[in-house]
């Protein structure tokens, strides 16, 4: 058999009929680690557990959290085509997904429901597709230390308490775990936000602290 080079990151999980001499515009500024991942076949890749997703959040490691190689290639694609239309993926977030017209919040943290919105996450990892993701996203600020990146013991109270309020009367403690973003690893960092996963939780508990929402990748 001849010696075949391996395709163009770019070229893997497409099908041949849509292969590209050269690098689609919305992948030409993709890093190392995104062209690796977008690289990588999806027969190659693994989805982790529940058990999985609860120990990396657990040893705040949510560095590990990456997208299926093909997802990630749609991500990529959906969020270049949000900057073309919408001048940033902020103005998306707020006006079309959040439908905020104001930014100021009415209250302290978590005292008014019109200060959040809990969404699905648009473009979730490759998670048991089990695990619902959700996103709440908040008019006010959820402080970090400035030093680490990571939250405060003051924000981690805050968080740790809407989250038991929200999720803890419908589900077990091993049903549900929050996390949020270093700093360092937000892709939006002008809304304050964080994460909450559900195992296995009812549909209908889940559209009713949605408001019906359906994420992006849904639609796109």
């Amino acid at each position: 058999m001849p010696h075949q080079e391996p395709l163009p990151f770019w070229m893997v999980n497409v099908p041949r009929d849509q292969w590209t001499d050269e690098c689609p515009e919305f992948l030409s500024d993709c890093g190392d680690k995104d062209r690796r991942i977008i690289g990588t076949p999806d027969s190659d890749y693994r989805t982790l557990t529940w058990d999985e997703v609860r120990d990396l959040i657990r040893i705040n490691r949510v560095d590990q959290f990456h997208r299926k190689p093909s997802e990630l290639r749609r991500y990529r694609q959906f969020t270049h085509r949000l900057v073309k239309e919408y001048g940033s993926i902020m103005n998306f977030i707020v006006n079309e997904r959040l439908k905020w017209t104001t930014m100021t919040p009415v209250g302290e943290p978590f005292e008014c429901g019109e200060d959040l919105t809990i969404l699905y996450n648009d473009w979730p990892y490759g998670i048991d597709a089990r695990i619902k993701h959700l996103v709440i996203w908040t008019k006010f600020e959820l402080e970090d230390d400035p030093e680490t990146g990571l939250s405060t013991a003051e924000s981690h109270r805050q968080i740790d308490e809407f989250v038991q309020r929200t999720f803890g009367s419908k589900l077990r403690q091993d049903q549900f775990a929050w996390f949020k973003n270093w700093k360092s690893l937000k892709s939006v960092h002008a809304v304050e936000h964080f994460h909450v996963m559900l195992f296995d939780a009812d549909d209908e508990f889940v559209r009713e602290i949605t408001n019906g929402d359906v994420p992006m990748t849904a639609k796109f």
